[in-house]
């Protein structure tokens, strides 16, 4: 097999130099229709009734929507848009747009550009073919997009078409929610009621916003387009479901923080070029551990700006590849043998005035808040594991938790050292005064100044606070982040309305009360802290007699969606109705059965069509061989070598199409079960375990197969790109 040599510099037209402003601050933000440009093209009076119904969550009168539609339109047309859409979320987990152009015809038969306040709040995109696990029948096709005027509209550039495109909800006809910024705004109002009552509580009359910040660290692969389009299983499932490991994978370690590639620079370089003008914070760029592996990473924002910004990421990394002749691979698993990848979804709380909540403040009651938000987000992920492991259920992240490189299923949460010193002598007593000598004592006094320095961290934990944050590191890096989101607003927002019922129920002085109920809390919440390695059997078994549930494969792990527990939380928030959250249990079952069925007869076909052809031609070579040397030597015993090597071919090579035969079979039997709880079990069980043990035998016979052969790119031709 003859691959093309990867391109070179003086291929990529380098020769043509662009003219860029070298300074980012000088572009920053310029395909955005922001704050700024706003207030710029607006009149004073009417940017003043936007800023106030954006903050009150009003609605736009039609004369105020017409102007902003206005004024939209005329940024966008001088950037070069011809269309618009609206820009949004559905349940598969990626974005959606229905492009339309601007002009319209006057009654003289001219063509105008026009774009009105109703076309800027509302749109009418078919919704038949979106999933919504039963919410509406595939005929009834009407859906609605919404603009959500909290995330600025931004242009986008691709190939010749420039498109102005405006962030939206999704819902259906009958008003039900269809995507997933709908539930995350719901959630992130749900917060902010719910922590306000908490500083209210705790005598904070200051602060009149609280919300969500995210900060998700996205690592993803990167190889040749040459060997992507060679490789059927990487077009179709996003991974490798054939090949084997090479002598190098990453235990040199050589690849983790090393310095970046030309090429791979060079695309970094554009990626954020295009990121900066859209106002993405992007921050960090590093090679990560495995081979041809890499991460970028944002600065903090609000929860629904980071929300909508890491979909813009994904979106600019794939179309950014391509014109550097790379294909981004975001599965969590592309690579068996070697580290997968995640999202790491940094979460914490702040306010208006720009406090981090889950930072230790200067005072003793700043520290007793403190506290308190800490122990509610403990409580959270203590009363709703599950839930916070079916939030990143999928069929790639099954092949990554617990793999000796991300968290396992089992979730936890890690809070260093200190912290856990902290709480255990808050639960043993040793302070009991929500005092300044006390607090002093207890030692909380110190942690702003150790806040991010405090304590090592703990790479192995799925919940792990990191100084002034934690850190959700089971999101896989192919998911949305809203939904992990959603759940962990919801989640904690209940927390703290328990925590603050008994804080009231204690009387007397809040701080001291406050303190009480952490104390009691820290004993009845315990079992969720662990501060060991999350990777050994020995925890497992320790998570086990602590009952922390471990679901290790998605379709268990989704049950917990439509538990009544979950049902009642969701609702009496107004984050999901009981229909609305069981629609996405239905819709990710659903995608778990097809993202398996997709890979299995895949690999049938690959098998069959490449793998096994490859094999029995080397097979026929071997045989020619040894019998032209019978002819001239006779049957010597030099021969037996030979010999045994066409026996182990020939072996593999039926071993190999009887599994194929079995799994053709399975497929047929998986086709006619009806229940889509067990069918999505007998994939996750009975035909990955199939399609492994045909893997076992298809990677061997990789090391046989003269190369020249081989029908498909092998590991180390496409992890070790120049």
């Amino acid at each position: 097999m003859k691959i093309k040599d990867p391109i070179t510099a003086s291929e990529r037209n380098y020769s043509i130099v662009k003219e860029k402003k070298v300074q980012v601050s000088q572009y920053y933000g310029e395909d955005i229709f922001s704050t700024k440009i706003m207030m710029e093209r607006l009149p004073k009076d009417v940017f003043k009734r936007v800023t106030e119904i954006v903050n009150e969550g009003r609605k736009f009168d039609s004369d105020t929507a017409n102007s902003v539609a206005h004024a939209i339109k005329e940024w966008a047309i001088e950037k070069g848009a011809t269309h618009y859409c609206h820009w949004f979320q559905p349940m598969t987990g990626s974005t959606a747009e229905k492009h339309d152009s601007f002009i319209e015809f006057t009654d003289s038969g001219d063509v105008i550009e026009r774009f009105t306040g109703k076309q800027l709040i509302q749109g009418e995109p078919d919704a038949s073919s979106f999933p919504s696990g039963g919410l509406r029948s595939t005929f009834e096709a009407r859906g609605y997009t919404a603009w959500d005027p909290t995330s600025p509209a931004f242009i986008i550039r691709n190939g010749l078409g420039t498109t102005l495109c405006i962030p939206t909800i999704f819902i259906s006809y009958t008003g039900e929610a269809l995507d997933k910024k709908t539930p995350l705004l719901r959630s992130i109002s749900a917060i902010n009621k719910s922590a306000i009552n908490m500083l209210r509580l705790l005598g904070n009359r200051e602060s009149n916003k609280v919300f969500a910040t995210l900060g998700p660290e996205q690592e993803y692969f990167l190889i040749d387009q040459d060997y992507y389009y060679k490789r059927q299983d990487l077009v179709l499932s996003g991974r490798t479901i054939l090949g084997a490991a090479p002598p190098k994978g990453q235990q040199l370690e050589d690849q983790y923080f090393g310095s970046i590639k030309e090429r791979i620079l060079s695309f970094m370089h554009d990626v954020e070029e295009d990121l900066y003008k859209l106002g993405i914070p992007a921050k960090t760029r590093h090679n990560e551990v495995a081979p041809s592996q890499f991460e970028i990473a944002p600065i903090f924002e609000e929860a629904n700006l980071a929300a909508d910004h890491n979909q813009l990421v994904m979106d600019t990394l794939k179309r950014v590849a391509a014109t550097h002749r790379l294909r981004l691979l975001l599965h969590e698993k592309p690579f068996a043998g070697i580290n997968g990848s995640g999202k790491h979804v940094n979460w914490s709380l702040a306010d208006d005035l720009g406090n981090n909540l889950l930072n230790p403040g200067k005072t003793p009651h700043d520290n007793i808040q403190f506290l308190v938000f800490l122990m509610a987000t403990i409580k959270a992920v203590n009363t709703h594991a599950d839930i916070l492991r079916a939030s990143v259920a999928s069929a790639g992240n099954d092949h990554r938790l617990g793999a000796n490189e991300a968290p396992p299923a089992i979730i936890s949460v890690f809070l260093g050292e200190q912290l856990t010193e902290i709480l255990e002598n808050i639960e043993k007593g040793k302070v009991t005064k929500a005092n300044d000598n006390a607090i002093i004592d207890l030692g909380i006094s110190k942690l702003p100044v150790l806040s991010k320095d405090s304590t090592d961290r703990n790479r192995t934990s799925p919940f792990a606070f990191t100084g002034n944050k934690f850190e959700f590191r089971a999101v896989g890096s192919s998911q949305s982040i809203s939904f992990p989101a959603t759940v962990l607003n919801t989640i904690v927002a209940e927390s703290l309305d328990i925590l603050a019922d008994k804080i009231r129920a204690k009387g007397g002085n809040v701080s001291q009360a406050a303190l009480d109920v952490i104390k009691e809390e820290i004993k009845a919440n315990k079992a969720i802290l662990y501060m060991g390695d999350n990777y050994v059997k020995e925890w497992e078994i320790e998570a086990e007699r602590r009952g922390l549930p471990n679901k290790k494969t998605s379709c268990k792990a989704l049950k917990d969606l439509k538990t009544d527990k979950a049902l009642r939380l969701f609702d009496r928030y107004g984050v999901l109705t009981p229909e609305e959250l069981k629609s996405r249990y239905h819709v990710r079952l659903e995608k778990l059965i097809k993202d398996i069925d997709i890979e299995a007869v895949t690999l049938s076909n690959m098998v069959q069509n490449q793998i096994i052809p490859a094999a029995v031609s080397y097979q026929k070579t071997v045989a020619q061989s040894i019998k032209a040397v019978i002819e001239v030597m006779g049957d010597a015993k030099e021969l037996k070598p030979q010999k045994e090597l066409l026996k182990t071919v020939v072996g593999l090579i039926s071993d190999t199409q009887k599994l194929v035969g079995d799994l053709e079979a399975k497929l047929a039997k998986a086709k006619a079960i009806r229940d889509e709880e067990k069918k999505a079990e007998y994939f996750s069980v009975d035909i990955r375990k199939l399609m492994a043990d045909i893997r076992e035998k298809a990677d061997t016979l990789e090391h046989y197969v003269d190369n020249e052969c081989w029908p498909i790119p092998q590991y180390w031709e496409m992890l070790f790109i120049s």
